[in-house]
């Protein structure tokens, strides 16, 4: 059986492509099993410094496969989501999100779940659930952490379509460029992230999830407890030893 993901690795930078263009993209319990399959394997691998998240065909994810949900005997689309959104957001290695065009409602939760998210000017994007009488509940977890929260109540409540300029303002999107420029702007980004210290990232990203919930005292005082074992590390001090040699680290690809 032909998977609905595939995935390649060049230059440190693992890119895994939802590949089922037919049905836009659509988190079928298949390419939601391949997806975390292939995701599990990006992660795991040490050649891979950063993955890149994108899609086949003119479409990124149109959410729910509403065919197969109509089935009263097949998997629900929570099965698997659930799991993929947490892999993705904690992560250890940056996780960029090319869009290939547009998204909505479950596709909407990959993005947001991405450290980095960028987008042709051409797509477009709705949270499509409540005109379908159902809810946007599990990808509301990393919605509401990106997304600007007067916009999440528009966009979540009354499922209108919004521009790619419109995802940038409100936080769904780091950049939408013209296609033209799409991956050059990704290459900009992994090329940026995979100069980064691979156990540096690995915090760095478990301190955007941690701190905003940790009080401020609490929070100087272990951070610079880390701050100083960082400084000591053997990462650390190959970065700072390449950085007066004026060369570039052992890590970098």
């Amino acid at each position: 059986m032909t998977e609905l993901v595939h995935s390649d690795l060049e230059h440190g930078v693992a890119t895994v492509t939802l590949d089922s263009p037919k049905n836009r993209n659509a988190l079928s319990t298949r390419l939601l099993g391949d997806l975390e399959s292939h995701l599990k394997q990006a992660i795991a691998d040490d050649a891979a410094r950063v993955i890149v998240l994108t899609g086949a065909g003119p479409v990124f994810c149109s959410g729910a496969d509403l065919k197969e949900q109509r089935d009263p005997d097949a998997a629900p689309v929570t099965t698997s989501l659930p799991d993929i959104l947490t892999m993705i957001w904690h992560s250890p290695k940056p996780v960029v999100c090319r869009l290939n065009g547009t998204a909505r409602a479950g596709g909407i939760g990959l993005v947001t779940a991405c450290d980095v998210a960028i987008a042709p000017d051409t797509a477009s994007f709705a949270f499509s659930e409540v005109r379908l009488g159902v809810v946007p509940a599990m990808i509301a977890v990393p919605v509401l952490r990106k997304v600007n929260p007067r916009a999440a109540s528009e966009y979540l409540l009354t499922g209108e379509v919004f521009d790619a300029a419109r995802a940038v303002e409100i936080g769904l999107l780091n950049r939408a460029v013209p296609e033209a420029e799409l991956d050059a702007t990704v290459r900009h980004y992994t090329g940026m992230l995979v100069k980064g210290g691979p156990e540096s990232l690995a915090i760095t990203k478990m301190l955007l999830c941690e701190l905003p919930g940790v009080s401020f005292e609490e929070g100087v005082r272990r951070m610079a407890a880390l701050s100083a074992e960082r400084f000591t590390s053997e990462e650390g001090q190959e970065g700072i030893a390449a950085f007066m040699d004026k060369r570039p680290p052992r890590w970098v690809p």
